[in-house]
């Protein structure tokens, strides 16, 4: 199984449940929940968000404990800009994993997009306590404390996402917007390269304020 998590401003990506490995089949026995859960993963794969929701509506009915359904129904509903429905799904799942990081992860990417940034902060703090090492938690909610303007905090946590992952270009990204926010502008360009040479396309308007700032051209 696998499942959808989420990053930053520039990028979002859940975690999400798959049985087996490659693409779940379209065609499949459906007299399980388990049946329905694939049926569902191979539709949310093919962007078809709306069936992927029926089908995990299924799979729930014939399993109401089938907490990776309700975190990939909370998927489905995410990617459709659905965030109430995406966080009542996520509720739902911890009701029956309490410890399960991943969707406290989740769930505070939606409440960030919702800008409820302590609710979001809460969650990803619930995250690192349950699994310290998670540095998609870190990345996050020391993007949610660059949004409320609590820079330090926000270039700590990214600190510590490198220190799990030092190849995190997400985390450099975040960094420099930090740093450029603080007028630090030659940690933020030095974190720019970093993020660049590890492949993320930064941000043009960004770029171009950070130009403006520096009185740098590149």
């Amino acid at each position: 199984m696998k499942r959808i998590s989420s990053i930053s401003d520039w990028l979002f990506v859940f975690i999400i449940h798959l049985m087996g490995t490659g693409c779940a089949p379209l065609q499949t026995d459906l007299r399980d929940a388990e049946a329905y859960f694939s049926r569902g993963l191979a539709y949310y794969q093919r962007g078809q968000f709306d069936q992927a929701i029926s089908d995990y509506s299924r799979a729930l009915q014939l399993n109401p404990k089938y907490a990776v359904a309700y975190n990939n129904r909370a998927a489905a509903y995410f990617a459709k800009g659905y965030y109430d429905q995406a966080i009542s799904d996520f509720n739902k799942a911890l009701e029956i994993s309490p410890r399960d990081a991943d969707v406290y992860t989740s769930r505070g990417v939606a409440y960030r997009l919702k800008g409820q940034l302590d609710q979001a902060i809460s969650d990803y703090t619930r995250a690192l306590e349950i699994n310290p090492r998670l540095a998609l938690a870190y990345i996050n909610r020391g993007v949610a404390y660059r949004i409320k303007g609590e820079y330090d905090k926000a270039i700590a946590d990214h600190n510590k996402a490198l220190e799990v992952n030092t190849r995190y270009a997400e985390a450099y990204a975040d960094r420099a917007w930090a740093y450029y926010s603080k007028g630090d502008y030659d940690k933020a360009w030095d974190d720019v390269y970093k993020a660049q040479e590890l492949g993320f396309k930064i941000d043009p308007g960004f770029l171009k304020d950070l130009r403006e700032a520096s009185g740098r051209r590149k």
